[in-house]
């Protein structure tokens, strides 16, 4: 298939939507390197470069936000080297690529149980947050060590507490107020929720903001995915008809 991306139509096409919001589920780093006999280590280095290749294409195509799952609340159980090594991989690739993404107008945050993580990737994380804060390009927001049914939990504790404290009564509890005490309070909810490798599952990523989103598996590893592959699937959301229940 000819490079879509050349084609300034196709180009033009998927700039004239109304997706705001694309997540992902960026799997597949481990079996693209197991299948070509090297270690799962340089599959998760060629992540890196398909997300930034992702954040570039957003960009291009006016998408305003793009959420990825870095590392869930069960990565933890992973062998503690290849735990150490993604801890390690988030803190070097910030590191060196703030300056670049920083320069492009990249806002970055970054949603999950952040305490869990060392106090030098805190730092790390939070200098890239507060360098790029006013930005106004794409907002890139990294799930790590997240899990949606943790943020959920996270939520109700912070309501309770507001109850308890008297700022709210039982009653005042919405759907809105809910989604305005989760990580992700500050970013409209996904139009779009795209998994790479084939598994058809959510993996408890943002079970509650993706309650209307539409949903694309590609079979796809993700050190695989590129501005062609995100343009197809932005395509294919445009042909979608989004009933919301109706």
């Amino acid at each position: 298939m000819e490079t879509i991306t050349k084609d300034k139509e196709i180009i033009d096409i998927v700039k004239n939507t109304d997706l705001q919001h694309i997540a992902i589920i960026m799997d597949g780093n481990r079996r693209w390197a197991k299948e070509k006999n090297l270690p799962s280590a340089f599959g998760h280095k060629k992540g890196v470069d398909a997300l930034k290749a992702a954040m570039r294409a957003c960009d291009d195509f006016g998408v305003k936000y793009l959420t990825v799952y870095a590392f869930s609340t069960e990565n933890w159980n992973r062998k503690k080297e290849e735990v150490d090594f993604l801890m390690n991989l988030l803190g070097e690739t910030i590191k060196n690529e703030l300056k670049e993404m920083h320069e492009n107008g990249v806002v970055i945050n970054f949603i999950g149980d952040l305490t869990k993580l060392s106090s030098k990737l805190q730092e790390i994380l939070a200098h890239a947050v507060e360098v790029t804060k006013n930005n106004t390009g794409v907002h890139l927001q990294i799930a790590f060590n997240y899990g949606s049914r943790d943020e959920i939990v996270h939520s109700a504790k912070l309501l309770a507490q507001k109850v308890q404290n008297g700022l709210i009564t039982i009653d005042d509890i919405s759907e809105e107020l809910i989604s305005k005490n989760l990580y992700t309070k500050d970013i409209p909810d996904p139009d779009l929720l795209i998994r790479t490798g084939g598994e058809m599952r959510i993996s408890n990523y943002l079970l509650w903001q993706i309650a209307y989103s539409e949903i694309l598996v590609t079979k796809t590893y993700w050190p695989e995915f590129n501005k062609d592959s995100l343009a197809e699937a932005i395509i294919e959301f445009n042909h979608r008809q989004r009933r919301y229940g109706k």
